[in-house]
């Protein structure tokens, strides 16, 4: 018997809903509002590079315009709302989730000590007690308190001291938290010291307990989707995990399986939960939206390219001379539709957003209309980067990529 399907865009609709784009870009963005879409996502990623923004405000901008670098730092680090540790990348995650973590300071111990040995980390592991007793004794630090006496390499992340590489274990294997940043360096301190106790669990974490909870919070997040981006998207399950929980909960009729039809036509068996494909898929704004490289709705840059027809590769570490657009461009949603992408760079010493480029898609006709609605949006983001007018030079208009 065929399975049910969901048509391209009615998938649109529901994959941008769970992620916080189907709604009017409006609402409070601060304290209980602002922890709410932050549950809603699940996470908001952290990224130090700061072209106009960094990205986890980018992020919570996009959905609540009012939003400010301000009220995530006091949610975080005043009120103990969030804690800050590991999904695929570093995040900010719903404190009320931290119970839900412990399988994964488990894992991360096991899993980085072998790694870390390996990598020439000589010495980090008899650093654990003097790192912990001096933070013990003198309050929170950061890497650059601690091993002031050690060897230190010219060659950056690979070149960590044994403590500096002794306090990112201990807050990877749940020992230390952040409780805070100093620009973009982390502060740690104990992890008793900073989360209730209550959150705790007693003895080893509960493994089918943790698992369960992932694949259920990770697919009410996604709408659809498979057992291995289930799997993804916090990280911590396996493949194999994830694809026997999907299993006992298709057969105990808690999910059912789909296909899930594409940009370009082809058809992928999802799991959703029942009835999605008989929903009415949510009505969507058609104003045009900025959004960060790293925004929950592209991090997996697989599924946005089967979703939406969006290729999409950040250029970082590409070498100029190589870059098809360029060091950091930033995608354009309007409605359900990725319409195109934008070089553009906050020159603050001049108060100027300076547009490099612009790259309509391909079957994008770019009107006047569009042209408006892309005006507005820019202006929003000068506004919330606290610059002074935004600057168009001739040609920023390219080709389709």
């Amino acid at each position: 018997m065929a399975l049910p399907r969901l048509e391209n865009r009615a998938a649109r609709a529901h994959f941008l809903d769970r992620h916080g784009l189907a709604a009017p870009p409006a609402g409070s963005a601060r304290g209980a509002a602002l922890l709410e879409v932050i549950e809603r996502l699940g996470f908001v990623q952290l990224d130090s590079i700061n072209t106009v923004a960094r990205a986890h405000d980018l992020i919570l901008h996009a959905r609540r315009p009012g939003y400010r670098h301000a009220n995530l730092k006091r949610l975080h680090e005043k009120d103990r709302a969030l804690f800050e540790h590991w999904t695929h990348d570093a995040a900010v995650i719903p404190m009320s989730f931290y119970p839900h973590w412990h399988l994964r300071f488990e894992r991360d111990a096991e899993r980085l000590k072998a790694r870390w040995s390996s990598w020439r980390r000589e010495g980090f592991e008899a650093r654990f007690e003097p790192v912990l007793n001096h933070i013990r004794d003198h309050g929170p630090v950061s890497s650059s308190e601690v091993g002031e006496d050690e060897r230190k390499g010219s060659g950056g992340w690979w070149d960590w001291h044994p403590s500096k590489t002794a306090l990112e274990y201990l807050w990877r294997a749940g020992a230390l938290a952040v409780v805070g940043r100093q620009g973009f360096q982390k502060l740690y301190d104990l992890t008793e010291r900073v989360i209730e106790a209550h959150l705790h669990p007693d003895g080893e974490a509960d493994v089918e307990g943790t698992i369960d909870w992932l694949c259920n919070a990770a697919l009410d997040r996604l709408g659809f989707a498979t057992s291995g981006e289930i799997a993804a998207f916090w990280d911590t399950a396996t493949p194999a995990e994830a694809k026997a929980w999907v299993a006992r909960e298709l057969a105990e009729g808690r999910l059912e399986e789909i296909e899930i039809l594409g940009a370009d036509g082809a058809a992928r068996k999802s799991v959703v939960r029942p009835g999605l494909v008989a929903a009415e898929p949510p009505a969507l704004p058609g104003r045009m939206r900025v959004l960060s490289p790293f925004d929950p709705a592209l991090r997996d840059r697989q599924r946005a390219e089967r979703l939406f027809g969006f290729h999409y590769r950040i250029e970082v570490f590409v070498p100029e001379a190589k870059r098809r657009y360029g060091y950091y461009v930033f995608p354009l949603l309007e409605g359900d539709r990725l319409v195109g992408r934008v070089d553009m760079k906050a020159h603050r010493e001049c108060g100027e957003l300076r547009v490099r480029a612009l790259w309509p898609e391909r079957g994008i006709r770019w009107s006047k209309t569009r042209q408006a609605r892309f005006e507005a949006a820019l202006d929003r983001v000068r506004r919330f980067a606290d610059l002074e007018r935004v600057v168009f030079p001739d040609g920023c208009l390219r080709e389709p990529g």
